[in-house]
């Protein structure tokens, strides 16, 4: 398994966008304690704001005034002045001889490589400084860099003419130039090499103190706080280690100080091959396999913690006190998956059953049902069974013409059957059913199967009330969106309860838990007569008689049940019990009671008087009232 893990990660070795991310681990422990020159080798002089605002000139400032700098500099002991300023083109020509007067060999001035990418390849362009100041003696150096992908700067510059290796040749440390992607050691965020302005160095006599610049390397360039944010940017800026805590990007001139340390310290950093990092791979993911041979317990985590801290941490260490960077990113992360994975293989031994019947039941059964399942699996008995159930069938009115007005717009009308399955499926799930299907707009649900609720039918018409809300509420916010155009939903919904046969039911390539029987047929009949009866809920009669003591009813009619010598009474809930002793409530259901039997009885005149009254009594069922007041007035006395 480790070495399986270790395989699969393998690739993310040579993979270039993944070492941006072990660049920024690289980032995050090279600042932590790095080392520091003592004393650092460079004095940096400015140009800064402070500076702009004494001189009081536009950039670029005159040469003549750089020559003064340098004439000072000199005259103050320095023992290498070095502009990271590019001279590449003339100024005025009293200018430019009064700034080759003041150079010589003891000057360092910054060139440039620029890449320009061709159809065959790239081509390199050496920008140096203008004849006339490399005649005087001044040295050019290449002051490029080429920050990373994701723009910070950690590569050491390799030419044997960088800048720094000038500079260190300048000054009497010659030194050879770094092996390819060596990375620069940075030592603090901006402004931590010793700093003075421009215009203190034109006069260091009056601003600084005596010997500051004896010796010395002294090291001129752009350091404008102002256009050093992360967020902003600026030419000759540079985001580092330290950017990631301070947010702030470091001037050039600063990154060239740090890389002349570098260099000179021995203090950059070479990063492990990559083949050195593709055993630390393995290793890491065989450490942990050892240390997960005998299954996981809760104290493989504090393994799992040891692994990662020992992989960062010997990391830090060989970086701090070596110089070699050994990215801990991919052993790390082959440790975890080994761990991980043998976590998972063992919880899924563990609870191989359980997940087994959550799988099973999760698309149908309300999470409660599933979890109440795996807590107890035995309490599911797979294949069919007889058992007396509360079937539901709810159906959308008014969804085919909708279906033929929307017709060319199928998006909306699946957005729309979505909307009211939502709510409906909800109301389901709340109270403890099994959703069987999906028919079109139609929802089939029961209860009692495969766990047993005493109380089915009390939460199969508690379900069927929640619908009707349900589609109120989404009417009302179809309205609210669309104004008077919006869709209209209405629900018919039938509820039966008896004996059924519930179980898995299909092939042996797909199968269904499901349910069969005369009740569940009746329970869409029942769905199909709430149209006739122009009512939302009709019960039959088993329904009616369990939920009695819980709703108010009233008896629509009688039909005929196939298995039945006698016509069954259907009902539909009227209020809750908590109200039957509302007058109103109470009222309607003694009226109802005599238009049903005086209608029966063939008392046309009595039935009409009831049946107006209701009307009156229950505006909610006036739909209904007005189909018996059709039936009466057919009748003959």
């Amino acid at each position: 398994m480790a070495g399986l893990i270790a395989a699969l990660l393998t690739p993310l070795v040579f993979f270039e966008p993944f070492k941006l991310i072990e660049a920024k681990v690289f980032d995050i422990l090279s600042i932590i304690s790095p080392p520091k020159p003592d004393p650092y080798g460079v004095e940096v002089v400015a140009i800064d704001e402070p500076s702009f605002s004494q001189i009081g000139q536009r950039w670029p400032w005159p040469r003549t005034l750089h020559a003064q700098l340098a004439e000072h500099l000199r005259a103050a002991g320095a023992k290498v002045i070095v502009f990271d300023v590019i001279f590449s083109e003339p100024s005025t020509e009293e200018d430019d001889k009064r700034l080759a007067a003041a150079l010589g060999p003891d000057v360092v001035l910054a060139a440039d490589d620029v890449l320009t990418k061709l159809e065959h390849g790239v081509q390199v362009t050496r920008v140096n400084p203008i004849d006339p100041f490399l005649d005087a003696g001044a040295v050019p150096g290449v002051a490029s860099v080429a920050p990373d992908g994701d723009i910070y700067l950690r590569q050491m510059p390799t030419q044997a003419d960088s800048f720094a290796a000038e500079v260190l040749r300048l000054a009497g440390h010659p030194v050879q130039p770094p092996p390819e992607g060596a990375l620069i050691q940075h030592f603090g965020p901006t402004r931590t090499y010793p700093t003075v302005s421009y215009y203190q160095a034109l006069d260091p006599e009056e601003f600084l103190q005596p010997g500051r610049f004896k010796d010395k390397i002294v090291l001129v360039g752009l350091s404008l706080k102002a256009a050093t944010s992360a967020d902003a940017g600026a030419p000759d800026t540079f985001a580092t280690a330290y950017t990631l805590t301070t947010g702030d990007l470091t001037a050039g001139v600063e990154v060239q100080a740090t890389i002349i340390d570098n260099l000179r310290l021995g203090l950059f950093v070479i990063p492990l091959p990559r083949i050195a990092v593709l055993a630390l791979l393995f290793g890491g993911a065989f450490l942990a396999a050892a240390l997960s041979i005998r299954g996981v317990t809760w104290r493989t985590g504090f393994a799992a913690l040891f692994v990662v801290i020992l992989l960062v941490a010997g990391a830090w260490v060989v970086l701090r006190f070596e110089r070699v960077w050994m990215p801990p990113v991919l052993p790390a992360a082959a440790a975890l998956a080994v761990f991980g994975t043998r976590f998972g293989l063992d919880y899924a031994r563990e609870r191989q059953l359980r997940h087994a019947v959550s799988e099973a039941f999760s698309r149908y059964l309300s999470p409660d049902l599933v979890a109440e399942l795996a807590r107890d699996p035995s309490s599911l008995k797979l294949g069919g069974e007889r058992r007396n159930l509360s079937i539901l069938f709810c159906d959308v009115r008014g969804f085919t013409s909708l279906s033929e007005r929307l017709k060319d717009q199928p998006e909306r009308l699946t957005s729309l059957i979505n909307r009211l399955l939502d709510p409906l499926s909800e109301a389901v799930l709340k109270e403890g059913g099994t959703i069987d299907k999906y028919m079109g707009d139609c929802v089939m649900a029961f209860w009692n199967a495969p766990l047993p609720r005493p109380d089915h039918p009390q939460r199969a018409v508690s379900a069927a009330l929640h619908m009707m809300e349900a589609v109120s509420a989404l009417n009302e916010t179809l309205r609210r969106e669309e104004g008077e155009d919006a869709p209209v939903f209405a629900v018919g919904i039938g509820i039966n309860t008896g004996d059924c046969v519930v179980g898995n039911v299909g092939s042996r390539w797909r199968y269904d838990y499901s349910v069969l029987g005369d009740t569940v047929n009746l329970a869409s009949r029942l769905e199909s007569l709430s149209k006739e009866y122009k009512v939302s809920l009709i019960l039959g009669p088993d329904t009616a008689e369990a939920v009695r003591d819980d709703y108010v009813l009233i008896e629509l009619d009688r039909i005929a049940v196939r298995g039945r010598a006698t016509e069954s009474a259907i009902f539909t809930v009227v209020a809750p019990a908590s109200q039957r002793h509302d007058p109103a409530i109470a009222e309607l259901a003694e009226t109802h009671a005599r238009a049903i039997e005086a209608m029966r009885e063939g008392r046309r005149d009595i039935a009409l008087t009831h049946v107006v009254r209701c009307q009156s009594l229950a505006p909610s069922l006036a739909d209904y009232y007005r189909t018996l007041l059709y039936k009466i007035s057919a009748m003959r006395d």
